[in-house]
């Protein structure tokens, strides 16, 4: 059964933060520019089954990309997806068990915004799926 991936062990990283205001309790304000990303290192090998994401109404992602690597080895495109600009919880795509890559790293890339600067901003996020042994 798909559960939560995130973890205190997993490592993230963004590509820009507006004002560089860090706050990591309350959400994530992108800078403005295409493509803005969040990358996220799991403490172990996993398979990826779901993407949550919450947006600010207006601060959405157009189309995202997914990407995976196993073992700092290259990024590879597992999925795509496009997101309502709303401030509902989505749930951007469901991969099944048998289909999924195993991963230990993940890129999310927000090609696009609905915001004319392209600033993303992202209440919530939760990566579902399975540990691999």
């Amino acid at each position: 059964m798909a559960s939560s991936l995130i973890c205190r062990e997993t490592q993230s990283r963004v590509s820009s933060v507006l004002n560089r205001d860090v706050n990591e309790e309350t959400c994530w304000n992108s800078d403005q520019g295409e493509y803005q990303w969040v990358s996220l290192q799991f403490p172990q090998p996993v398979k990826i089954s779901e993407i949550k994401f919450q947006f600010q109404g207006g601060f959405a992602a157009k189309a995202c990309r997914l990407e995976g690597s196993l073992q700092d080895g290259e990024f590879k495109g597992i999925s795509q997806f496009y997101p309502e600009d709303d401030n509902s919880l989505q749930i951007s795509f469901w991969i099944s068990s048998l289909e999924a890559p195993v991963v230990d790293k993940v890129k999310i890339i927000f090609e696009n915004s609905t915001d004319f600067f392209g600033r993303i901003i992202v209440y919530t996020l939760d990566i579902l799926g399975e540990k691999t042994p």
